[in-house]
């Protein structure tokens, strides 16, 4: 009988394996003390895979030559949170200060959210370009939505929510923009899907987009980071950006400490 790993059984040189392969692969820095989170994430895999321990699960991640059961990995380390209309203050200014300054006629709209998790961010922006701009111009915006994590984009891609995870959305726009699809189920109205397109990306990695984006939200990604990873980041948004963009950072993700060329404009929101 194969004897399945305990909570007790990650080694501090098990965990200092998978942090440093989690960083080299993702770019994620797992701060010391977080070994319970690769515990908890990872045992039930571990009983899935019927493998005895860490050390056993991480010769299987790297003996993977397919490299289907890292993304597992990096998956299940991933941390998801995120609701519609997060940080309202964003919205507001996106509304109140970008729009009216946007690309002219023949020049689309294009926004990216680094980092969409399950989709509740491009959707949430996806209905202010509705709500704020003439029915043409919505219709030829377009939205990236791109996150690490194959599982939070399969959800994003269903665009299917609770009245829970809808709790962010006012009402009329809810009846709006979502079809009631079960007792407590809603999708995404055609419209809004028809301006997001949704992508697996490392932010590690190569992006094959070529830009330039008009905005980019990055919000609470960075914080994952250290600070040599940030700024490699910052900079790769820079030059992805059109001169006089915006990048929307995380309240607690001030560019102050780093080297960048951004201008700040206000709390959390950065121009080119």
């Amino acid at each position: 009988m194969t004897t399945v790993a305990s909570q007790d059984d990650l080694r501090p040189q098990d965990f200092a394996a998978i942090r440093e392969l989690l960083y080299r692969v993702s770019g994620i820095d797992l701060n010391e003390g977080k070994e319970g989170l690769v515990q908890t994430r990872l045992a039930r895999r571990l009983r899935e895979l019927g493998l005895a321990g860490y050390r056993e699960y991480l010769d299987h991640v790297l003996a993977d030559g397919t490299g289907s059961e890292l993304s597992v990995m990096v998956d299940l380390l991933t941390t998801n949170k995120t609701d519609f209309f997060r940080e309202e203050a964003h919205f507001s200014f996106l509304r109140s200060v970008v729009l009216p300054a946007r690309p002219g006629p023949g020049m689309p709209l294009r926004i990216w959210s680094a980092g969409c998790s399950s989709g509740e961010e491009p959707y949430s922006i996806a209905i202010l370009l509705r709500e704020a701009l003439p029915q043409a111009e919505a219709d030829a915006a377009r939205i990236l939505g791109t996150d690490i994590s194959e599982r939070v984009l399969a959800v994003a891609r269903e665009g299917v929510y609770t009245a829970a995870q809808l709790a962010g959305v006012e009402p009329a726009l809810r009846r709006k923009y979502f079809s009631r699809e079960g007792a407590d189920a809603f999708r995404a109205a055609g419209p809004l899907r028809s301006m997001v397109r949704f992508a697996r990306l490392n932010l590690m990695a190569d992006w094959p987009m070529r830009g330039p984006f008009d905005v980019i939200f990055c919000r609470n990604v960075m914080i994952y980071f250290d600070r040599p990873t940030q700024e490699r980041l910052v900079q790769r948004y820079w030059e992805l950006l059109a001169p006089g963009g915006y990048l929307f950072t995380g309240h607690s993700e001030s560019l102050n400490p780093l080297s960048h060329r951004f201008r700040y404009v206000q709390p959390a929101v950065y121009r080119r």
